[in-house]
């Protein structure tokens, strides 16, 4: 296990056009609950996780009237445009020394069903050489079409997966790798493609197909689903102790 200092951001200045909802899609309830909530409470509960870091829109009216909001492991920055200003304005609120020695992890605010032993399997995949991502084997055919939505060829599904979230590489890597992107307008879709992109060397961690990202709002009853049965298993564990 990791021994230097691990930070987690979460970027949720966005808006979630997809969803349709008045309202950004993070702050969505699930029993109550708002997606973001779920999204960062097994990052705070995670002892070896020092400080969690929220990206927030400037217009923000929702985040600081949720309870989590208090939690002394959680401060908030304003995030930028895109995701990457967002990640760099939450890095650049780390202590110099911190930014040379620490990792950090990078969660979406709109995945709430993050378990931590995947944050746990993501922790033992690190070091300072290759940073690691979660992710999962894509079980579907792929397709590739072209501009009209014509298929154009059959996609091998050997290898390949969906990246998930958490992200988790050294500090300093990760924000050399932004700050260089984005002054060269390298478009950035994840952390990991950034990395990818400065030629650096990113493992993939098998993690919980379970762990999706709410983008549209059939995949609410999906979530609300498999946060049930976490809780089933949760409360199966802790009667086993």
């Amino acid at each position: 296990m990791l021994s230097p200092p691990i930070y987690a951001v979460v970027p949720a200045a966005g808006i979630g056009k997809r969803m349709g909802s008045e309202i950004p899609k993070q702050y969505l309830t699930i029993n109550d609950k708002c997606i973001i909530e779920y999204a960062l409470q097994p990052l705070l509960d995670y002892p070896t996780i020092e400080k969690v870091i929220v990206s927030l829109s400037a217009d923000d009216q929702w985040f600081s009237k949720l309870p989590i909001a208090s939690h002394p492991k959680l401060t908030t920055v304003v995030g930028g445009n895109e995701r990457a200003d967002s990640v760099l304005n939450a890095l650049n609120i780390l202590p110099n020394s911190q930014l040379e020695s620490g990792f950090v992890m990078v969660h979406d605010g709109a995945r709430p069903c993050l378990t931590s032993q995947d944050i746990t399997h993501l922790i033992e995949n690190v070091n300072n050489d290759q940073g690691a991502i979660l992710g999962s084997l894509v079980k579907d055919t792929m397709k590739r079409v072209n501009a009209g939505g014509i298929i154009e060829n059959t996609v091998s599904r050997e290898r390949l997966y969906h990246a998930l979230t958490p992200q988790m590489f050294a500090t300093k890597q990760l924000t050399a790798a932004l700050t260089s992107a984005l002054a060269q307008g390298i478009e950035i879709t994840d952390e990991a493609s950034a990395m990818e992109w400065q030629g650096q060397s990113v493992k993939i961690v098998e993690g919980r197909s379970d762990n999706i990202k709410v983008t549209r709002p059939e995949d609410l009853n999906i979530a609300r689903v498999f946060l049930q049965a976490h809780q089933v298993t949760q409360c199966s564990e802790n009667e086993n102790d």
